[in-house]
């Protein structure tokens, strides 16, 4: 095989092909490490490579899992992993080793994936976009490389859409997910908290905001990687309702009624929406229409979204000063400030000086968020809305160049339909289903919590009514 036959295949297709003996785990791997140099390269999109130690773990590997021996990308999330180190996107942190594998990895493992990289993320991923200073420059979306390519899944998301791997980790603690999913085109599904594991480490992400995934070319490769990943991992704190044996095989059942998807096209606070991610919205309820579903229009929950952001604000600072910390010891804050970007190294100095009580309020709000949003889709299946406001922004939109409070109040302009997820803990998805002037554009679907199976079956009808599998940017 290669790389042109490669490129656009998925991940369940490239394991067949491996399973019938038409191709070696050492002609895959070949086929991604070209691809990362010729494309991820100029995009940005990879650091930590280990190509050569991947090309002999490839060379002996025997199929096993879901997957069989397929290339595989790891986010530059801290992710615990011993082959490869990581920086969380920042020079403070650059090399961080680890003596142990994440669960998670462990999972990805088992189920036949072999990572070879890292992926690219902003600084200590609490970015929209990828343009972290430790990266050297942008991650450069591949459909037009003067816009953001999304973040903090950036890196993961580029490599997807440019074909270098099928699927790769990401994961999500306020859209990081679902963001550069919807800039790239590819799908993103952020798992119920509590469905993947986070261990053996830590028992959760940024007060539980945080959710470990993939992005990925196909729906079904979603629904395979979710098989390998989810499931209670022992002490954990949070365990999402139970799950059925196996996604993957949902996705061709019919469904037992039509569903009952509420359709959310007014973001809080009067944030405008850009007539094309209306437009992306219309064309899903239009084949969801076709299928049978009911879509109603509705109003979004009736929350306070500036409480909400603030209260992200206040985890997401009191996290990037706990992990500075944790990391360099006992040097002083203000020696951090050459080595991190201006906003968060304000995130670090407002997470120093914030109390333990509204620390507690923070985490209250969301709970509070979580009930509300539960209630309010109480009788629905699913909610529409589109994933982001805008189509991707320019490079240079979202500027760290400022204090953190004012640089996460502009990105929730942006991101308006998100957070309410991470905070109640449903999972969400970005299908990509329309394109604009070149530009991809996603729509979200949230559920019930622990209800993937229907954002998966009914990502899938898009999928095949609205197809994105052929689309494909140039190089």
């Amino acid at each position: 095989m290669d790389a042109q036959e490669y490129q656009w295949m998925d991940a369940l297709d490239l394991s067949a092909l491996l399973r019938n003996r038409q191709v070696t785990a050492l002609e895959l791997m070949d086929c991604a490490i070209e691809l990362a140099a010729e494309r991820g390269v100029p995009l940005n999109a990879l650091c930590y490579e280990q190509f050569e130690e991947s090309r002999v773990l490839a060379a002996s590997a025997h199929p096993r899992g879901i997957f069989g021996a397929l290339p595989f990308l790891l986010k530059d999330s801290a992710l615990p992993s011993k082959r490869f180190a990581a920086s969380l996107g920042s020079r403070l942190l650059k090399g961080m080793k680890f003596k142990f594998d994440a669960t998670l990895l462990e999972r990805f493992e088992a189920a036949g994936l072999i990572p070879f990289a890292r992926t690219t993320v902003p600084e200590f991923c609490m970015a929209p976009t990828t343009e972290a200073v430790a990266n050297g420059g942008p991650t450069l979306n591949p459909w037009d490389r003067s816009r953001s390519a999304g973040g903090s899944s950036g890196g993961a998301a580029v490599a997807v859409a440019a074909g270098i791997v099928a699927l790769a980790h990401a994961n999500d603690g306020s859209g990081s997910i679902r963001i550069p999913a919807a800039c790239c085109g590819v799908f993103g599904l952020k798992p119920s908290r509590g469905l993947t594991p986070m261990g053996p480490a830590r028992g959760e992400g940024w007060g539980g905001l945080a959710a470990e995934g993939v992005i990925s070319r196909s729906v079904r490769d979603s629904a395979a990687a979710l098989d390998a990943m989810a499931g209670y991992e022992s002490g954990a704190p949070y365990a999402a309702p139970p799950q059925p044996a196996s996604y993957c095989a949902l996705l061709t059942q019919p469904f037992e009624r039509p569903l009952r998807i509420a359709r959310w096209t007014h973001a809080w606070n009067d944030i405008e929406l850009h007539p094309a991610c209306v437009s992306a919205v219309d064309l899903a309820v239009g084949a969801m229409r076709a299928r049978g579903h009911e879509v109603i229009d509705t109003p979004p929950p009736p929350i306070d979204y500036a409480l909400l952001i603030e209260a992200l604000i206040d985890v997401l600072a009191t996290n990037a000063f706990a992990t500075a910390q944790a990391i360099t010891g006992d040097q002083a804050p203000d020696m951090w400030r050459a080595s991190l970007e201006p906003a968060l190294y304000d995130a670090c100095e407002i997470g120093r000086s914030i109390s333990a009580a509204r620390y507690v309020s923070a985490i209250n709000t969301f709970h509070s968020v979580g009930r509300r949003s539960a209630r309010h889709l109480s009788g629905f299946d699913l909610a529409l809305t589109p994933t982001l406001s805008q189509p991707p922004v320019a490079l240079g939109t979202v500027r760290t160049d400022t204090d953190f409070r004012s640089f996460r109040r502009a990105i929730s302009r942006y991101t308006p339909f998100l957070p309410i997820c991470n905070a109640s803990g449903q999972p969400a998805a970005n299908v990509p289903v329309h394109w604009d002037g070149g530009l991809p554009i996603g729509v979200q679907l949230i559920g019930q919590h622990g209800r993937e199976d229907l954002i998966l079956r009914i990502a899938a009808q898009l999928e095949t009514d609205l197809p994105w599998k052929m689309r494909h940017p140039s190089f």
